[in-house]
Protein backbone atom coordinates (compact mmCIF):
# COMPACT_ATOMS: atom_id res chain seq x y z
CA UNK A 1 0.00 0.00 0.00
CA UNK A 2 1.23 3.46 -0.81
CA UNK A 3 2.28 5.88 1.60
CA UNK A 4 1.12 9.47 0.63
CA UNK A 5 2.91 12.18 2.16
CA UNK A 6 0.30 15.41 3.72
CA UNK A 7 2.00 18.45 4.38
CA UNK A 8 0.02 19.73 7.91
CA UNK A 9 2.00 22.13 8.79
CA UNK A 10 5.39 23.84 8.18
CA UNK A 11 7.58 21.23 10.41
CA UNK A 12 7.11 18.19 8.11
CA UNK A 13 4.94 15.98 6.10
CA UNK A 14 2.55 13.36 8.59
CA UNK A 15 2.28 9.71 5.80
CA UNK A 16 -0.94 8.16 6.27
CA UNK A 17 -1.95 4.70 4.97
CA UNK A 18 -5.19 6.02 2.60
CA UNK A 19 -7.33 6.69 4.75
CA UNK A 20 -8.90 10.09 5.66
CA UNK A 21 -7.44 12.48 7.27
CA UNK A 22 -9.02 15.22 8.92
CA UNK A 23 -7.46 19.05 8.66
CA UNK A 24 -7.72 22.09 10.56
CA UNK A 25 -9.45 24.94 8.84
CA UNK A 26 -7.01 27.36 10.14
CA UNK A 27 -4.16 25.55 8.22
CA UNK A 28 -6.04 25.80 4.79
CA UNK A 29 -8.38 29.09 4.91
CA UNK A 30 -8.67 28.74 0.75
CA UNK A 31 -10.24 25.62 1.05
CA UNK A 32 -13.96 25.99 1.43
CA UNK A 33 -14.22 21.95 1.58
CA UNK A 34 -11.72 21.79 4.90
CA UNK A 35 -14.33 24.50 6.57
CA UNK A 36 -17.03 22.81 6.90
CA UNK A 37 -17.01 21.06 10.60
CA UNK A 38 -18.79 18.26 9.55
CA UNK A 39 -15.25 16.91 7.29
CA UNK A 40 -13.12 17.86 10.48
CA UNK A 41 -13.09 15.18 12.76
CA UNK A 42 -9.73 13.91 13.74
CA UNK A 43 -6.50 16.38 14.28
CA UNK A 44 -2.89 14.39 14.84
CA UNK A 45 0.34 15.62 15.34
CA UNK A 46 3.35 14.95 13.50
CA UNK A 47 6.45 13.33 15.14
CA UNK A 48 8.21 16.77 16.08
CA UNK A 49 4.99 18.10 17.61
CA UNK A 50 4.70 15.23 20.15
CA UNK A 51 5.80 15.94 23.78
CA UNK A 52 9.91 15.98 24.06
CA UNK A 53 8.91 16.40 28.01
CA UNK A 54 6.60 15.56 30.79
CA UNK A 55 4.66 18.54 32.64
CA UNK A 56 4.14 18.19 36.53
CA UNK A 57 1.79 20.30 37.58
CA UNK A 58 3.55 20.29 41.45
CA UNK A 59 5.31 23.63 39.84
CA UNK A 60 2.40 25.18 39.48
CA UNK A 61 0.60 24.26 42.70
CA UNK A 62 -0.46 27.53 44.56
CA UNK A 63 -0.19 25.08 48.16
CA UNK A 64 2.14 22.15 48.52
CA UNK A 65 0.54 18.77 48.97
CA UNK A 66 0.78 17.18 52.08
CA UNK A 67 3.96 14.49 52.36
CA UNK A 68 3.17 11.02 52.38
CA UNK A 69 4.13 9.19 55.79
CA UNK A 70 6.11 5.99 57.36
CA UNK A 71 3.47 4.10 58.80
CA UNK A 72 5.98 3.43 62.00
CA UNK A 73 7.39 6.49 62.28
CA UNK A 74 4.59 8.91 61.22
CA UNK A 75 8.05 11.01 59.21
CA UNK A 76 7.91 12.09 55.71
CA UNK A 77 8.92 8.83 53.33
CA UNK A 78 12.65 9.48 51.90
CA UNK A 79 14.09 8.37 49.02
CA UNK A 80 15.64 4.86 51.91
CA UNK A 81 12.46 3.84 51.96
CA UNK A 82 10.90 3.81 48.28
CA UNK A 83 14.02 2.43 46.77
CA UNK A 84 13.48 -1.45 47.96
CA UNK A 85 10.71 -1.08 45.12
CA UNK A 86 11.24 1.81 42.76
CA UNK A 87 14.30 3.02 40.94
CA UNK A 88 16.05 5.89 41.88
CA UNK A 89 14.95 8.09 38.69
CA UNK A 90 11.08 7.28 39.57
CA UNK A 91 11.69 8.60 43.05
CA UNK A 92 13.14 11.87 42.28
CA UNK A 93 10.09 12.35 39.49
CA UNK A 94 7.81 11.29 42.59
CA UNK A 95 9.06 14.64 44.88
CA UNK A 96 10.21 17.24 42.01
CA UNK A 97 9.03 20.39 41.64
CA UNK A 98 10.42 21.12 37.62
CA UNK A 99 7.69 22.21 35.94
CA UNK A 100 8.88 19.97 32.94
CA UNK A 101 11.22 17.13 33.09
CA UNK A 102 12.55 15.44 29.84
CA UNK A 103 11.62 12.15 28.41
CA UNK A 104 14.06 9.63 27.60
CA UNK A 105 14.88 9.08 23.72
CA UNK A 106 14.10 5.74 24.31
CA UNK A 107 11.28 6.16 25.68
CA UNK A 108 10.31 8.58 22.96
CA UNK A 109 11.07 5.71 20.39
CA UNK A 110 8.31 3.11 21.53
CA UNK A 111 6.19 5.90 21.83
CA UNK A 112 6.43 6.63 18.44
CA UNK A 113 4.41 3.24 17.54
CA UNK A 114 1.26 4.97 18.42
CA UNK A 115 1.52 8.77 19.70
CA UNK A 116 0.53 11.27 18.95
CA UNK A 117 -3.04 10.36 19.50
CA UNK A 118 -6.05 11.55 17.73
CA UNK A 119 -8.14 14.36 18.91
CA UNK A 120 -11.72 13.55 17.61
CA UNK A 121 -14.38 16.12 16.93
CA UNK A 122 -17.48 14.14 17.94
CA UNK A 123 -19.56 15.45 15.35
CA UNK A 124 -21.91 12.19 14.99
CA UNK A 125 -22.30 12.16 18.89
CA UNK A 126 -23.22 15.99 18.72
CA UNK A 127 -26.22 15.25 16.44
CA UNK A 128 -27.30 12.25 18.16
CA UNK A 129 -27.53 14.26 21.37
CA UNK A 130 -29.11 17.17 19.40
CA UNK A 131 -27.06 19.62 21.58
CA UNK A 132 -25.31 22.99 21.17
CA UNK A 133 -22.11 21.90 22.36
CA UNK A 134 -18.61 20.91 20.56
CA UNK A 135 -17.95 17.54 21.88
CA UNK A 136 -14.01 16.13 21.40
CA UNK A 137 -12.47 13.31 22.83
CA UNK A 138 -8.60 12.24 22.80
CA UNK A 139 -8.64 8.60 22.24
CA UNK A 140 -5.99 6.86 23.86
CA UNK A 141 -7.28 3.04 22.68
CA UNK A 142 -5.23 3.39 19.59
CA UNK A 143 -2.06 2.06 21.83
CA UNK A 144 -0.42 -1.10 21.76
CA UNK A 145 -2.18 -2.40 24.83
CA UNK A 146 -5.57 -0.38 24.21
CA UNK A 147 -5.55 2.26 26.68
CA UNK A 148 -3.56 5.32 28.04
CA UNK A 149 -1.72 3.02 30.38
CA UNK A 150 0.64 2.14 28.24
CA UNK A 151 2.08 6.06 28.20
CA UNK A 152 3.71 5.33 31.67
CA UNK A 153 4.23 1.40 31.19
CA UNK A 154 6.78 2.24 28.84
CA UNK A 155 8.35 4.85 31.35
CA UNK A 156 8.64 2.80 34.26
CA UNK A 157 10.07 -0.48 32.04
CA UNK A 158 12.81 2.09 30.66
CA UNK A 159 13.87 3.42 33.91
CA UNK A 160 14.14 0.31 36.05
CA UNK A 161 15.99 -1.41 32.90
CA UNK A 162 17.96 1.06 33.07
CA UNK A 163 18.98 0.18 36.86
CA UNK A 164 19.60 -3.37 36.72
CA UNK A 165 16.19 -4.81 37.13
CA UNK A 166 15.46 -7.57 36.06
CA UNK A 167 11.76 -8.63 36.74
CA UNK A 168 8.85 -6.16 37.72
CA UNK A 169 5.26 -6.96 39.54
CA UNK A 170 2.29 -5.32 39.93
CA UNK A 171 -1.87 -5.67 39.86
CA UNK A 172 -3.97 -4.57 37.48
CA UNK A 173 -7.71 -3.74 37.99
CA UNK A 174 -9.91 -4.22 34.56
CA UNK A 175 -6.65 -5.63 33.19
CA UNK A 176 -6.22 -2.76 31.33
CA UNK A 177 -2.44 -1.47 33.34
CA UNK A 178 -1.44 -5.46 33.37
CA UNK A 179 -1.77 -5.47 29.76
CA UNK A 180 0.44 -1.88 28.94
CA UNK A 181 2.95 -3.17 31.76
CA UNK A 182 3.37 -6.74 29.82
CA UNK A 183 3.81 -4.77 26.61
CA UNK A 184 6.60 -2.61 27.88
CA UNK A 185 8.49 -5.32 29.66
CA UNK A 186 8.08 -7.14 26.70
CA UNK A 187 9.90 -3.73 24.77
CA UNK A 188 12.45 -3.27 27.35
CA UNK A 189 13.22 -7.83 27.96
CA UNK A 190 12.10 -7.51 31.43
CA UNK A 191 10.11 -10.14 33.25
CA UNK A 192 6.46 -9.17 34.18
CA UNK A 193 4.41 -10.71 36.63
CA UNK A 194 0.71 -9.75 37.36
CA UNK A 195 -1.67 -9.79 40.34
CA UNK A 196 -5.38 -9.74 38.50
CA UNK A 197 -7.89 -8.05 40.92
CA UNK A 198 -10.44 -11.81 40.76
CA UNK A 199 -13.42 -10.37 39.97
CA UNK A 200 -11.70 -9.47 36.50
CA UNK A 201 -9.86 -12.17 36.07
CA UNK A 202 -12.89 -14.23 35.90
CA UNK A 203 -14.82 -11.51 33.47
CA UNK A 204 -12.24 -10.90 31.14
CA UNK A 205 -10.18 -14.01 30.03
CA UNK A 206 -8.70 -12.35 27.06
CA UNK A 207 -7.28 -9.15 29.08
CA UNK A 208 -5.54 -12.26 30.81
CA UNK A 209 -4.36 -14.14 27.26
CA UNK A 210 -2.88 -10.65 25.60
CA UNK A 211 -0.70 -10.62 28.99
CA UNK A 212 0.66 -13.90 28.38
CA UNK A 213 1.09 -13.16 24.97
CA UNK A 214 3.40 -10.54 25.74
CA UNK A 215 4.98 -12.57 28.34
CA UNK A 216 3.69 -11.74 31.63
CA UNK A 217 2.35 -14.36 34.44
CA UNK A 218 -0.92 -13.63 35.89
CA UNK A 219 -2.28 -14.91 38.78
CA UNK A 220 -6.18 -14.23 40.16
CA UNK A 221 -6.05 -11.76 43.26
CA UNK A 222 -6.50 -12.88 46.36
CA UNK A 223 -3.77 -15.88 45.36
CA UNK A 224 -2.51 -18.59 47.36
CA UNK A 225 0.78 -17.20 46.33
CA UNK A 226 1.48 -14.93 49.45
CA UNK A 227 0.31 -14.60 52.90
CA UNK A 228 -1.99 -11.54 52.23
CA UNK A 229 -3.70 -13.35 49.91
CA UNK A 230 -3.70 -16.88 51.76
CA UNK A 231 -5.16 -14.97 54.57
CA UNK A 232 -8.05 -13.66 52.84
CA UNK A 233 -9.28 -16.31 50.90
CA UNK A 234 -9.12 -18.68 54.23
CA UNK A 235 -11.56 -15.92 56.19
CA UNK A 236 -13.51 -15.94 51.97
CA UNK A 237 -12.77 -18.54 49.48
CA UNK A 238 -15.21 -16.79 47.00
CA UNK A 239 -13.56 -13.27 47.78
CA UNK A 240 -13.61 -10.88 44.17
CA UNK A 241 -10.95 -9.15 45.67
CA UNK A 242 -9.85 -5.01 44.96
CA UNK A 243 -7.03 -3.18 43.63
CA UNK A 244 -5.76 -2.45 47.66
CA UNK A 245 -5.46 -6.61 48.00
CA UNK A 246 -3.87 -6.76 44.52
CA UNK A 247 -1.13 -3.88 45.40
CA UNK A 248 -0.25 -5.83 49.00
CA UNK A 249 0.08 -8.88 47.30
CA UNK A 250 2.61 -7.40 44.04
CA UNK A 251 4.00 -5.79 47.22
CA UNK A 252 4.61 -8.77 48.89
CA UNK A 253 6.57 -10.58 45.81
CA UNK A 254 8.91 -7.40 44.97
CA UNK A 255 10.33 -6.64 47.81
CA UNK A 256 11.69 -10.31 48.80
CA UNK A 257 13.97 -10.37 45.59
CA UNK A 258 16.46 -7.26 44.96
CA UNK A 259 16.31 -7.99 41.74
CA UNK A 260 12.72 -7.24 41.57
CA UNK A 261 11.11 -4.09 41.65
CA UNK A 262 7.20 -2.98 41.76
CA UNK A 263 5.59 -1.16 39.54
CA UNK A 264 1.57 1.19 39.86
CA UNK A 265 -0.42 2.17 37.21
CA UNK A 266 -1.91 4.98 39.09
CA UNK A 267 -2.02 7.44 42.08
CA UNK A 268 1.81 8.02 42.78
CA UNK A 269 3.43 11.29 41.02
CA UNK A 270 5.52 10.27 38.72
CA UNK A 271 2.63 7.81 37.50
CA UNK A 272 0.30 10.66 36.85
CA UNK A 273 3.49 12.86 35.26
CA UNK A 274 3.92 10.30 32.33
CA UNK A 275 0.75 10.54 31.44
CA UNK A 276 0.40 14.22 30.52
CA UNK A 277 1.40 13.31 26.91
CA UNK A 278 -2.38 13.21 26.87
CA UNK A 279 -2.71 16.65 27.39
CA UNK A 280 0.11 18.22 26.45
CA UNK A 281 -1.01 17.02 22.99
CA UNK A 282 -4.50 17.87 23.33
CA UNK A 283 -3.95 21.54 23.70
CA UNK A 284 -1.53 21.62 20.75
CA UNK A 285 -4.51 19.76 19.10
CA UNK A 286 -7.35 21.94 20.10
CA UNK A 287 -5.33 25.34 18.73
CA UNK A 288 -5.43 23.62 15.37
CA UNK A 289 -9.43 22.81 15.81
CA UNK A 290 -9.45 26.92 17.10
CA UNK A 291 -11.23 26.17 20.30
CA UNK A 292 -10.20 25.94 24.15
CA UNK A 293 -12.43 23.38 26.01
CA UNK A 294 -14.89 25.08 28.89
CA UNK A 295 -14.61 21.83 30.52
CA UNK A 296 -12.63 18.97 30.35
CA UNK A 297 -13.79 14.98 31.43
CA UNK A 298 -12.21 12.14 32.50
CA UNK A 299 -12.88 8.87 34.65
CA UNK A 300 -10.93 8.55 37.88
CA UNK A 301 -10.01 5.43 39.78
CA UNK A 302 -6.66 6.29 41.09
CA UNK A 303 -5.95 9.21 39.24
CA UNK A 304 -3.61 8.83 36.02
CA UNK A 305 -6.24 8.93 33.53
CA UNK A 306 -7.94 12.28 34.88
CA UNK A 307 -4.36 13.62 35.15
CA UNK A 308 -3.36 12.64 31.96
CA UNK A 309 -5.85 15.34 30.09
CA UNK A 310 -6.86 17.83 32.49
CA UNK A 311 -3.22 18.40 34.61
CA UNK A 312 -2.13 20.63 31.53
CA UNK A 313 -5.39 22.83 31.49
CA UNK A 314 -5.45 23.06 35.20
CA UNK A 315 -1.84 24.07 34.94
CA UNK A 316 -2.31 26.61 32.70
CA UNK A 317 -5.45 27.91 34.84
CA UNK A 318 -3.03 27.81 38.11
CA UNK A 319 -0.27 30.03 36.39
CA UNK A 320 -3.18 32.35 35.49
CA UNK A 321 -4.37 31.32 31.96
CA UNK A 322 -8.36 30.62 30.60
CA UNK A 323 -10.26 29.06 33.30
CA UNK A 324 -11.59 25.21 32.77
CA UNK A 325 -13.58 23.35 34.88
CA UNK A 326 -12.18 19.77 35.42
CA UNK A 327 -14.45 16.51 36.69
CA UNK A 328 -13.13 13.34 37.42
CA UNK A 329 -16.16 11.31 37.24
CA UNK A 330 -16.03 8.68 39.94
CA UNK A 331 -18.48 5.17 39.96
CA UNK A 332 -21.31 5.84 42.45
CA UNK A 333 -20.28 2.41 44.23
CA UNK A 334 -17.06 3.40 44.79
CA UNK A 335 -17.11 7.04 45.92
CA UNK A 336 -14.08 7.99 47.61
CA UNK A 337 -13.93 11.92 46.18
CA UNK A 338 -17.83 12.53 47.12
CA UNK A 339 -18.19 10.62 50.14
CA UNK A 340 -14.71 9.64 51.30
CA UNK A 341 -12.77 11.31 54.11
CA UNK A 342 -9.51 13.54 52.90
CA UNK A 343 -7.03 11.95 55.12
CA UNK A 344 -3.55 9.57 55.68
CA UNK A 345 -4.59 6.54 54.16
CA UNK A 346 -2.60 3.34 53.21
CA UNK A 347 -2.75 2.53 49.25
CA UNK A 348 -3.18 -1.37 50.04
CA UNK A 349 -5.26 -3.88 52.05
CA UNK A 350 -2.33 -4.66 53.60
CA UNK A 351 -0.77 -1.44 54.95
CA UNK A 352 2.65 -2.29 53.43
CA UNK A 353 2.92 1.44 51.77
CA UNK A 354 3.42 4.45 52.91
CA UNK A 355 0.62 6.47 54.58
CA UNK A 356 -0.93 8.72 51.36
CA UNK A 357 -2.42 12.05 51.99
CA UNK A 358 -6.06 11.49 49.99
CA UNK A 359 -9.37 11.06 49.39
CA UNK A 360 -10.16 7.71 50.59
CA UNK A 361 -12.57 5.02 51.79
CA UNK A 362 -10.29 3.13 53.54
CA UNK A 363 -8.05 0.88 52.67
CA UNK A 364 -10.10 -2.31 53.87
CA UNK A 365 -13.17 -0.92 51.73
CA UNK A 366 -14.42 -3.70 49.04
CA UNK A 367 -16.25 -2.64 46.63
CA UNK A 368 -19.21 -4.25 44.73
CA UNK A 369 -18.29 -5.99 41.31
CA UNK A 370 -18.78 -3.49 39.12
CA UNK A 371 -17.83 -4.17 35.64
CA UNK A 372 -15.54 -0.82 35.58
CA UNK A 373 -12.92 -2.57 37.54
CA UNK A 374 -10.09 0.37 37.07
CA UNK A 375 -12.31 2.34 39.31
CA UNK A 376 -12.44 -0.58 41.91
CA UNK A 377 -9.49 1.82 44.13
CA UNK A 378 -10.68 2.78 47.78
CA UNK A 379 -8.45 6.17 47.22
CA UNK A 380 -7.61 9.03 45.20
CA UNK A 381 -4.13 10.29 43.76
CA UNK A 382 -2.78 12.60 46.73
CA UNK A 383 -2.39 15.35 43.51
CA UNK A 384 -5.86 14.89 42.58
CA UNK A 385 -7.00 14.87 46.11
CA UNK A 386 -5.12 17.91 47.19
CA UNK A 387 -6.67 19.95 43.74
CA UNK A 388 -10.06 18.88 44.90
CA UNK A 389 -9.53 19.98 48.57
CA UNK A 390 -8.39 22.93 47.10
CA UNK A 391 -11.33 23.24 44.59
CA UNK A 392 -9.23 23.67 41.42
CA UNK A 393 -11.46 20.27 40.20
CA UNK A 394 -14.50 19.06 40.32
CA UNK A 395 -16.24 15.70 41.38
CA UNK A 396 -19.05 13.52 40.70
CA UNK A 397 -20.49 9.92 40.79
CA UNK A 398 -22.11 8.44 38.62
CA UNK A 399 -24.36 5.26 38.49
CA UNK A 400 -23.00 1.99 36.00
CA UNK A 401 -26.43 1.58 34.42
CA UNK A 402 -26.14 5.04 33.27
CA UNK A 403 -22.79 5.28 31.73
CA UNK A 404 -23.77 1.95 29.86
CA UNK A 405 -26.57 3.63 28.39
CA UNK A 406 -24.14 6.56 27.32
CA UNK A 407 -21.09 3.74 26.40
CA UNK A 408 -24.00 2.57 23.85
CA UNK A 409 -25.00 5.76 22.27
CA UNK A 410 -21.07 6.66 21.44
CA UNK A 411 -20.79 3.25 20.17
CA UNK A 412 -23.52 3.73 17.65
CA UNK A 413 -22.80 7.52 16.39
CA UNK A 414 -19.39 6.93 16.90
CA UNK A 415 -18.21 3.55 16.07
CA UNK A 416 -16.17 2.78 18.72
CA UNK A 417 -16.77 0.83 21.64
CA UNK A 418 -15.64 2.34 24.64
CA UNK A 419 -13.83 0.64 28.13
CA UNK A 420 -16.24 0.48 30.82
CA UNK A 421 -14.45 3.11 32.70
CA UNK A 422 -14.58 5.86 29.96
CA UNK A 423 -18.24 5.64 29.73
CA UNK A 424 -18.13 7.20 33.47
CA UNK A 425 -16.35 10.25 31.36
CA UNK A 426 -19.05 9.97 28.66
CA UNK A 427 -21.99 10.08 31.02
CA UNK A 428 -20.89 13.18 32.47
CA UNK A 429 -20.20 14.65 28.82
CA UNK A 430 -23.99 13.79 28.38
CA UNK A 431 -24.97 15.84 30.92
CA UNK A 432 -22.83 18.81 29.95
CA UNK A 433 -24.07 18.59 26.39
CA UNK A 434 -27.61 18.81 27.76
CA UNK A 435 -26.98 21.41 29.62
CA UNK A 436 -25.60 23.70 26.93
CA UNK A 437 -28.88 22.15 24.67
CA UNK A 438 -31.07 23.86 27.69
CA UNK A 439 -29.06 26.97 28.09
CA UNK A 440 -28.58 27.37 24.46
CA UNK A 441 -25.14 28.18 24.55
CA UNK A 442 -22.06 27.13 23.13
CA UNK A 443 -20.25 24.72 25.43
CA UNK A 444 -16.68 23.47 24.30
CA UNK A 445 -16.68 19.72 26.22
CA UNK A 446 -13.01 17.73 25.79
CA UNK A 447 -12.86 14.19 27.68
CA UNK A 448 -10.41 11.66 27.78
CA UNK A 449 -11.33 8.20 25.77
CA UNK A 450 -8.81 6.25 27.97
CA UNK A 451 -9.37 2.71 25.97
CA UNK A 452 -11.41 0.58 24.12
CA UNK A 453 -13.54 -2.19 25.45
CA UNK A 454 -12.78 -4.90 23.22
CA UNK A 455 -11.63 -6.85 25.94
CA UNK A 456 -14.98 -6.11 28.29
CA UNK A 457 -17.77 -7.58 25.94
CA UNK A 458 -19.05 -9.23 28.85
CA UNK A 459 -20.06 -5.99 30.50
CA UNK A 460 -21.83 -4.84 27.47
CA UNK A 461 -23.92 -8.58 26.91
CA UNK A 462 -24.43 -8.38 30.56
CA UNK A 463 -26.13 -4.88 30.52
CA UNK A 464 -28.15 -4.88 27.00
CA UNK A 465 -29.54 -8.53 28.72
CA UNK A 466 -30.51 -6.64 32.07
CA UNK A 467 -28.05 -8.45 34.48
CA UNK A 468 -26.45 -4.97 35.44
CA UNK A 469 -27.67 -3.09 38.43
CA UNK A 470 -26.87 -0.68 39.84
CA UNK A 471 -25.53 -0.10 43.62
CA UNK A 472 -26.62 1.94 46.66
CA UNK A 473 -23.70 1.91 49.08
CA UNK A 474 -24.89 1.33 52.58
CA UNK A 475 -24.17 4.41 54.97
CA UNK A 476 -23.02 2.33 57.67
CA UNK A 477 -20.98 -0.26 55.54
CA UNK A 478 -19.13 3.68 54.13
CA UNK A 479 -19.13 4.38 57.92
CA UNK A 480 -17.40 1.41 59.06
CA UNK A 481 -14.66 1.61 56.19
CA UNK A 482 -13.77 5.01 56.81
CA UNK A 483 -13.17 4.63 60.26
CA UNK A 484 -9.74 3.76 59.81
CA UNK A 485 -8.90 6.53 57.63
CA UNK A 486 -7.12 9.94 60.09
CA UNK A 487 -8.91 12.31 58.89
CA UNK A 488 -6.90 15.87 58.01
Amino acid sequence: MALTPITLNTEGPVYERDRPFAFSPNLFPENQFLKDQSFIMKYYLNPDQTPKQYYNIQADLTSRPLPPLHPGTKQPVGPADLAPLFPMELIKQEVSTERFIDIPDEVREVYQLYRSTPLVRATRLEKALNTTAHIYYKYEGVSPSGSHKTNTAIAQAYYNKQEGIKKIVTETGAGQWGTALSFACAQFGLECEIFMVRGSYDQKPYRKAIMETFGATVHPSPSTLTQVGRNLLEKDPDMLGSLGIAISEAVEIAIQDEHTHYALGSVLNHVLLHQTVIGQEALLQLEMAGEYPDVVIAPLGGGSNFAGIAFPFVGEMLRGGKKVRAVAVEPASCPKLTRGVFGYDFGDSAGFTPLLPMYSLGHDFIPPGLHAGGLRYHGASALCSHLLNEKNIEAVAIQQLECFKAGLIFAKAEGIMPAPEATHALAQVFREAEEAKQSGEKRVILFNLCGHGHFDMSAYVDYMQGKLQDHVLDEEVLKRSIAGVTAI
